[in-house]
C-alpha cells in the first residue's frame, strides 16, 4: 500500500472548507427551472458563461428567497445593481414582436 492509505488520500492533510460554507440541495427542487434554464444557455452559447449572467443571478436569487443558501447582495457575488434578470417568457415575447425592418417593400 501507497504512503498515503488505502484509497490514496493523505491522512496528514486537513481538509479545507468551502469559503461560503455549507449549503443545504435543493432536494425538493424548488429552484430547478433556473437551474434548467442556465444549464440549457450553457449548452447554446458554448459554454461561455458570460452570456448566461441573467441566469446565473435568477437561479442564486431563487436560492435564497427559498433559504437554500445565506441572502447576500448580488454586489458581493459578481453581480452589479445594473444586470437585469430577464424570464424565459419575457425573452420569447420579445423574438416574437414584429419589427418595422421585417416589412417587405412593393
Amino acid at each position: 500500500m501507497s504512503a498515503g492509505g488505502a484509497f490514496g488520500g493523505n491522512r496528514g492533510a486537513r481538509p479545507v472548507p468551502p469559503e461560503k460554507g455549507v449549503f443545504p440541495l435543493d432536494h425538493l427542487h424548488e429552484c430547478d427551472l433556473e437551474k434548467k434554464d442556465y444549464l440549457a444557455c450553457l449548452k447554446s452559447t458554448g459554454a461561455q458563461s458570460e452570456n448566461c449572467r441573467m441566469f446565473s443571478k435568477k437561479y442564486l436569487e431563487c436560492r435564497m428567497e427559498r433559504n437554500l443558501m445565506a441572502k447576500q447582495d448580488m454586489s458581493e457575488l459578481g453581480f452589479s445593481n445594473t444586470d437585469v434578470v430577464v424570464t424565459p417568457s419575457e425573452k420569447n415575447s420579445k423574438l416574437e414582436s414584429p419589427t418595422s425592418d421585417s416589412k417587405e417593400k412593393k
